[in-house]
């Protein structure tokens, strides 16, 4: 099974006592099952949330003191929790439970005194002190569906023991003492509750995509200190994310992953992930019904198994929701933004672009982090070659990298030099200094050749990386359709890139996309396929303004006359191309 555990579980764990075996016998003597199959029943935990909620409810031993010598006997371990599990495996019923704890006037929820059972060094539990507790779901709607609203369903139910303690409605849960309530949120808390939280719940982080969204989690999260004497402490729930959404739930994978590589530290953060691994083969049914085993772990009982492993047989069934969300795999549901098998059909090695044939330019780059990349296009023929590609290396080795802008300049004037440049299309992010000055040589504005374009104007790009798709799927492979030069780096960046999905539609009603990587640190480049798409829609506008035939090649403009720094640039360690 493939798990990541922060921190791992070891022998230390036994320093740490816990209240959590007496908030699951509080929640088993107090609670119902919410809306399902199982509603108003008795509540009864799994052995896997038995396990994590022991865990999260770990406290410091008695006698405990921190780095500054304070006493903190008796203190929550953790102030942050992220549990990813697949989905059906109960974290939003399970989340709503530890809601009615946290709550309840009776709740073993903090450490009050010791000699739990006779034992002077187990903790007992208490309630909070006019508890606040904020259950944020990703809208307003999905309030009610999610964790407030198997909470509302609990306290509604008569076969709830503590379901007259709590006044209930669709806004909130007050206690009937007045000393405590619990809120749905899509949103940050004002500022007069958020000073109040004494335990909040996320619910789906890997939904918390949008501005509004992360601005809410991240100044929610700096409400936890504020209640020193409560003991705050923070709950995410989430099944796998989509990589390259930049979620909340991808934030949090991230740095547990540094955690756990060891480039970070984290003294009260627990990290719970569970995933079916990849050694199974998912195209057979044993292999599938193998991963979701797997992925299910001892709480396999709550999942139709059987009924999940049928979906796979439904050719319209999208199997990268299905490895997401059944086998908690991080995927991108989108899928790849260019086919990749139809791009190795139209490679023509043997192929080249004359010299002084008309062409266009794409250009797209990154002077430190991914990769620079400059493709070539022929108008008439269509073919693109990978004239220059950078990229960081891997490992340590990339740590202090930086790609050679006099390399890059060199490559960009021996292309204007070879062919005839008709237009330039170029990324401006980080590379403005570099586009002006090629703007000074050859043009730019109408009559000019050297055009920005910025790739995060999300519209015109959407609209252009859907044309290279279509370049690509639809392309016979004959003279005037798009071909190349079977690069192999250009392949890998041109299967690399991945829809991100926006919230604009084009004509047609159909929502649009742009390109990314699979994840903001992902080593798998998507720089070339830019620059493939950039020298393609700018093929498209110069055949549309009648300048696909010969011309006579222009000089380039003011100190072009100095042929000394039109160079054969040297490519050390970079990928060499011949001019």
């Amino acid at each position: 099974m493939t798990t990541l555990c922060i921190p791992a579980i070891n022998e230390t764990d036994d320093w740490y006592p816990s209240l959590g075996g007496q908030v699951c016998d509080f929640i088993e003597e107090n609670s119902v099952f919410g809306p399902g199959d199982l509603v108003d029943d008795p509540y009864r935990l799994t052995p896997i949330w038995r396990d994590l909620i022991t865990r999260m409810y770990q406290v410091y031993p008695l006698g405990a003191r921190d780095a500054q010598g304070n006493d903190v006997s008796g203190r929550r371990r953790f102030k942050r929790v992220s549990i990813s599990l697949a989905k059906g495996l109960i974290k939003t019923e399970t989340g709503s439970q530890i809601v009615l704890s946290e709550l309840h006037p009776d709740g073993p929820v903090r450490t009050v005194e010791w000699g739990s059972r006779g034992d002077r060094n187990q903790p007992v539990g208490g309630p909070v002190t006019h508890p606040y507790i904020p259950m944020v779901a990703y809208t307003v709607e999905q309030t009610e569906e999610l964790a407030y609203g198997a909470l509302y369903s609990i306290l509604r139910s008569p076969n709830c023991p503590v379901a007259g303690d709590f006044d209930v409605t669709l806004e909130r849960v007050l206690r009937r003492d007045g000393r405590g309530k619990a809120v749905p949120l899509a949103t940050a808390p004002d500022a007069r509750d958020g000073a109040l939280t004494t335990f909040q719940l996320f619910d789906e982080t890997h939904r918390f995509v949008l501005p509004r969204l992360k601005e809410a989690y991240r100044v929610m999260q700096a409400n936890i200190p504020k209640r020193y004497a409560a003991d705050a402490w923070t709950l995410e729930l989430t099944t796998a994310y989509q990589p390259g959404e930049a979620s909340i739930a991808e934030e949090t994978m991230d740095y547990a992953r540094s955690v756990a590589d060891g480039k970070l530290e984290s003294r009260n953060f627990f990290f719970f992930h569970r995933q079916a691994s990849e050694r199974h083969d998912l195209t057979q049914p044993e292999g599938l019904r193998s991963a979701v085993i797997e992925a299910s772990g001892p709480d396999g009982m709550f999942r139709d198994i059987e009924h999940i492993i049928a979906q796979w047989d439904d050719p319209r069934f999208d199997r990268a929701y299905g490895r997401r969300v059944w086998l908690n795999i991080p995927t991108q549901e989108s899928g790849r933004a260019f086919d990749a098998e139809k791009w190795a059909a139209l490679a023509r090695e043997e192929q080249t672009i004359p010299a002084g044939h008309a062409v266009t330019i794409g250009f797209d780059g990154s002077r430190s982090l991914d990769a620079t990349a400059i493709v070539v296009q022929d108008i008439i023929s269509g073919f693109q070659h990978l004239h220059y590609l950078a990229e960081r290396p891997l490992g340590p080795e990339g740590d202090n990298w930086s790609v050679q802008t006099e390399d890059v300049d060199a490559a960009m004037v021996a292309a204007f030099e070879r062919w005839n440049v008709r237009r330039l299309y170029a990324d401006p992010w980080g590379w403005g200094s570099e586009i002006a000055m090629w703007a000074r040589k050859w043009g730019t504005g109408k009559d000019g050749r050297v055009h920005e374009w910025d790739t995060r104007a999300w519209a015109k790009t959407a609209a252009m990386v859907g044309n290279y798709a279509d370049s690509i799927v639809t392309s016979t492979g004959k003279e005037g359709d798009l071909t190349h030069d079977g690069s192999k780096a250009f392949a890998s960046h041109i299967g690399n890139a991945i829809k991100r999905k926006l919230t604009l539609k084009d004509s047609n009603n159909v929502p649009m996309w742009v390109i990314q990587k699979e994840r903001g640190d992902s080593p798998m480049k998507i720089d070339a396929a830019m620059a493939g798409a950039l020298a393609d829609e700018a093929r498209r506008d110069a055949i549309a303004a009648g300048e696909g035939g010969p011309r006579p090649p222009v000089l380039p403009i003011g100190d072009g006359t100095d042929r000394e720094d039109v160079r054969k640039p040297e490519f050390a360690g970079i990928s060499r191309t011949e001019f």
